[in-house]
């Protein structure tokens, strides 16, 4: 069914079995509730979302056994940098 789930990769990645199931469902509650995917497609399947979201490191499972999420910085709000006021 998915084959990302037969791959010990995506284990690894999570930490064990155990954390990957809990990981799963923890995220897949967020997204029936509202939450948006946090990886760019066009899937409606919200097991393959939080599948390619795992894959692509945009969550983790913290210590506390919650949800985290890596945050990538936006530069698009930054200052610009004028470099004659060096």
């Amino acid at each position: 069914m998915y084959d990302e789930l037969k791959e010990e990769e995506i284990v690894r990645k999570v930490g064990g079995r155990f954390k990957l199931s809990t990981l799963i469902q923890k995220r897949m509650v967020q997204l029936n509730q509202g939450a948006r995917p946090l990886v760019e497609t066009y899937e409606t399947d919200k097991m393959a979302i939080v599948l390619k979201e795992i894959l692509q490191d945009k969550i983790y499972l913290d210590t506390s056994q919650n949800v985290g999420v890596n945050e990538s910085p936006d530069f698009t709000d930054a200052p610009e940098l004028n470099l004659d006021d060096l």
